[in-house]
């Protein structure tokens, strides 16, 4: 056994790119490079101005074109990350009802915010253990449902479809934010696709975005003419109005904005969502292909129709230290293949968004390979 010290993976096995983050992600150096190249009459300018205003409108006309947004749907965008979001659906979405689809750390936490809100009606929360899937079901009174498509901290994805059989007006909105770009989805089937751009969309971190259908924008405006109290912060008719001017109400940063509308150029460049869902396939054909083969290590998602291709979690015996080995990789330069803190188990989680390349994901596996011989 070597000592953790002296394991160096050779370099002609390791990938080019040794960036596995869940978010932050890999951002393509392409992009920083073209973020440079504007920087002087970019950065540190007002976001009133056109200068901004353009890459807001770049952003939002990315978004829209990347997802081929039905006719009346709108995207809006806001800051303050997923996180936020919660908050301002809670203020500004529910009018009295919701039900969960909750399967995971971050689906948890929407459906706490509900909870604790003292003007909503305690919510409906179908919850299933770490590496299953829980499901959204008809509710007489319901008026919004909320489900994760891709849950970041296990690794299980769902396909977006409406609830059948649900009230008359109901809304869907369903969390994005690590599945949005990786995999596949028609807006159609829902009303709320909120996302993130730390995520597939290869940028830091700080705002929010949502394709909103028209539904969802006028419950917006009837909750707002209602009179409930919604801080200014969280005032989603506010980030409406404020995204058709192509700006955010608060200043964005600047360089996540630039980046997010420069990913999506590029994914639209290549083919758009459908490309980019089957680069993600690519790669989750890869590392959970060899985890089905291999001695020590297994998918955690045992159901093969939920094992996500955006976020790809891989359980290991106990003859492997799972964070003895990402302490190995990192020092080797692959970095971030740490699995999510509150999970809890001996494994590794890996990005499979579409700025990572597949090869290098086979070369990962490579990587883990070597390693692994020199531990056990």
């Amino acid at each position: 056994m070597s000592a953790v010290s002296d394991i160096r993976i050779p370099d002609e096995i390791k990938p080019v790119d040794g960036r596995f983050g869940s978010g932050p992600s890999k951002v393509r150096p392409e992009g920083v490079e073209s973020l440079s190249a504007v920087s002087r009459t970019f950065l540190g300018t007002s976001h009133r101005q056109k200068t901004v205003k353009d890459q807001v409108a770049r952003l939002r006309r990315g978004l829209g074109d990347f997802f081929a947004m039905p006719d009346g749907y709108e995207v809006v965008i806001a800051n303050g990350g997923t996180s936020a979001f919660w908050e301002v659906a809670t203020f500004g979405l529910i009018r009295d009802r919701a039900q969960f689809a909750e399967f995971g750390e971050f689906g948890a936490k929407f459906a706490k915010a509900v909870a604790d809100a003292p003007f909503l009606s305690e919510p409906t929360v179908h919850r299933a253990p770490g590496g299953q899937a829980a499901y959204l079901a008809a509710e007489k009174g319901v008026d919004a449902y909320a489900t994760v498509q891709n849950e970041t901290s296990t690794g299980v994805a769902v396909p977006v479809r409406r609830v059948a059989g649900s009230d008359e007006g109901a809304l869907l909105l369903t969390d994005a934010t690590s599945g949005g770009g990786s995999l596949d989805v028609d807006l159609r089937e829902t009303d709320v696709y909120y996302l993130a751009p730390q995520k597939a969309l290869g940028s830091d971190g700080g705002l929010w975005m949502a394709l909103m259908s028209p539904a969802a924008i006028e419950r917006a405006f009837e909750i707002k003419a209602s009179g409930r109290y919604i801080p200014q912060f969280l005032d989603l008719v506010t980030a409406i109005e404020q995204s058709r001017l192509e700006q955010t109400y608060n200043t964005p940063a600047l360089a996540t904005v630039f980046l997010a509308a420069e990913q999506l150029d590029w994914m639209n460049a290549q083919g758009g969502l459908a490309w980019a869902v089957k680069r993600s396939a690519e790669s989750a054909a890869a590392i959970y292909g060899w985890a089905d083969k291999s001695s020590f290590a297994t998918p955690f998602v045992t159901d093969p129709a939920l094992r996500s291709a955006a976020v790809a979690t891989i359980d290991f015996d106990e003859s492997i230290d799972a964070a003895q080995l990402a302490t190995i990789l990192r020092a080797n330069g692959i970095v971030d293949t740490e699995p999510y803190r509150k999970l809890g188990r001996n494994q590794l989680r890996i990005a499979l968004y579409p700025t990572v390349e597949p090869s290098d994901v086979t070369a990962l596996t490579a990587a883990i390979d070597y390693v692994a011989e020199r531990l056990s």
